[in-house]
């Protein structure tokens, strides 16, 4: 194993510099807030998981069913998660990483570089996954007072199953690799697990969950309770990990302590073969992952004459960004993970049951249509990091043609703004338009909401596009990883603020409007002044929100081209 630890050391070096960097001072306000973030958003899931587990601890007869059912649900999207993780994870790892000529370039056996990433892949694909979901198990342990071996059993079977998973998961890749090059496959990957997630989601939507908490179909809930109590596949990794807890949580060591066998045996069992098929088939991979990847696109779709009106400079980056968004499978792909989104977000306004509400369902639904706004913003937030952030970031070691060319930093800021402000601009209308029309809203509300939204998205995409050009990494392997940098959590920060403030602001004179409609009362002369100076308000929020974004990005990138 000399040589295996010799290849990962690259990995531990960079996080022992990095621990180093931080103790003299550098970045360590980055860490401290990241570190804080992370660590609050844990102790939430901590808190929620509990506070489930005490009311299903409260509910006599089927309390403990619930509990375990829930722990069972867990794990198998645990487990599913980190096959998905796995393969995207693995792939990357093994077959399109930029230093892997440099490594399959030494005196090293093919296999024992394949084992070196296996561990590499294995750690990041399953990290996260482990760790929050150690707040889920602990509260298990509190709620059903358990001792410390139900911790390091708990810790040992998950760490089985994230082996399992990963084995399981470069065993598909190398497999498809051999038929289908790497630099295809991960787009093919993303696509099908986009399509699984929302067939799932739909069907778990379609059967109506809420209906377990109707009292008007309580009789028939009873008897889907009984089907609570049947087991899961026997087969799957997920199954064994469940019951080694289960058992622990009930006190019976003996059959948990056999599960966990069970879970340790097959790992190993695995990942004997995975490493014995690696030696046959993994180099062949490889290499044929270094052909030229095959163009989706054969012929050019965005059209020059379509940009004729611009000049000449800003028409020719215009055209390229297109043609660049167009020929990279890893962004266009992610349209469809969009589409996913707006079919969901639309169905669940579908389903809501506001008519068995107590509060009367005009009220009702102007509500919702208000705090819709906010969420759709955020909505748009997301995708804007997906797209907009890591904008400049995608230019990679090809920035130096942006450095030479005619253009100024700021138009090609400017460029990238509007490349990415219409589309964002209409998947927002249309999140908006749909929901409202669903939840059958005010004439007032449709206005408001869809004028809100179009003077808030040019704000949203411009954070994304200033801030990723302040904070740009044109080494990152994956640009699109850089929202998870410091940058990335300040334009998270920002845009919640801004989105914030203005739901605030807009939230008292919307009232008096709205109320002054349903009750036809006349609005004050102070009223009006408070409306006209709140809407002004926020008009004057979202002009800052698109200039000092883009000024800022375009002086902290000048800066760091000197």
């Amino acid at each position: 194993m000399n040589e295996v630890l010799t290849l990962l050391k690259p990995r531990i070096w960079p996080l022992k510099n990095r621990g180093l960097s931080k103790a003299n001072g550098n970045s360590g306000a980055s860490f401290l807030l990241l570190g804080a973030f992370g660590l609050l958003f844990w102790c939430g899931i901590f808190a929620v998981s509990w506070r489930v587990l005490i009311y299903f601890k409260g509910i006599e007869d089927i309390g403990d069913i619930l509990g375990y059912k829930l722990l069972s649900m867990m794990l198998v999207i645990s487990f599913a998660l980190l096959l998905f993780s796995s393969i995207l994870t693995s792939l990357s790892k093994l077959y399109l990483s930029r230093d892997l000529l440099l490594v399959h370039s030494m005196p090293v056996s093919s296999y024992k570089i394949f084992i070196a990433r296996w561990i590499d892949s294995t750690i990041d694909s399953a990290w996260m996954v482990i760790i929050y979901t150690l707040p889920v198990f602990i509260s298990y342990g509190i709620v059903y007072q358990t001792g410390v071996f139900y911790y390091v059993n708990t810790m040992i079977s998950m760490m089985c199953l994230a082996v399992i998973a990963s084995a399981i998961s470069t065993l598909m890749v190398m497999a498809a690799v051999i038929f289908i090059p790497a630099s295809r496959m991960k787009s093919v990957f993303i696509l099908m697990g986009i399509l699984f997630f929302v067939v799932i989601y739909l069907a778990i939507r379609l059967s109506q969950p809420e209906l377990l908490v109707d009292p008007e179909v309580f009789d028939s809930v009873m008897v889907y309770i009984t089907s609570l109590q049947t087991p899961s596949s026997p087969f799957l990794p997920s199954s064994w990990v469940y019951d080694s807890i289960r058992s622990a949580l009930s006190g019976s060591i003996s059959n948990s302590l056999f599960f966990t066998a069970l879970s340790l045996s097959f790992a190993g069992m695995i990942v004997s073969a995975m490493i014995f098929l690696s030696d046959a088939i993994y180099f062949k991979g490889y290499s044929k992952t270094q052909n030229a990847p095959v163009r989706l696109f054969k012929k050019n779709v965005a059209s020059n004459r379509i940009f004729n009106f611009l000049p000449g400079p800003v028409k020719s980056f215009t055209v390229k960004e297109i043609k660049t968004f167009l020929r990279d499978q890893t962004q266009w792909t992610q349209i469809f993970l969009i589409a996913a989104l707006v079919v969901i977000y639309v169905y669940n306004f579908k389903v809501l049951p506001l008519e068995k509400s107590p509060i009367k369902t005009v009220y009702l639904q102007n509500l919702f249509s208000f705090l819709n706004m906010g969420l759709a913003l955020f909505v748009l937030t997301a995708v804007t990091a997906r797209f907009a952030y890591p904008a400049v970031s995608l230019e990679r070691e090809a920035f130096w043609l942006v450095k030479t060319s005619p253009l100024s930093i700021r138009t090609f800021l400017w460029i990238k703004f509007f490349i990415y402000y219409l589309p964002l601009l209409i998947l927002t209308e249309i999140l908006i338009v749909a929901t409202n029309l669903l939840l059958q809203v005010t004439p007032f509300m449709m206005i408001l909401s869809t004028l809100t939204v179009f003077f808030i998205v040019p704000g949203i995409v411009a954070m994304g596009v200033g801030l990723g050009a302040a904070y740009p990494d044109f080494k990152a392997e994956n640009p699109t990883q850089t929202i998870t940098s410091f940058g990335g959590l300040v334009y998270m920060i920002a845009c919640a603020g801004y989105i914030g403030l203005v739901v605030i602001i807009e939230a008292g004179p919307v009232y008096n409007l709205f109320m002054a409609g349903i009750r036809n009362k006349i609005i004050t002369f102070p009223a009006w002044i408070w409306i006209v100076g709140s809407f002004t308000l926020v008009l004057v929020l979202s002009l800052l929100a698109v200039s000092m974004p883009m000024r800022f990005g375009e002086r902290r990138l000048s800066e760091l081209l000197t």
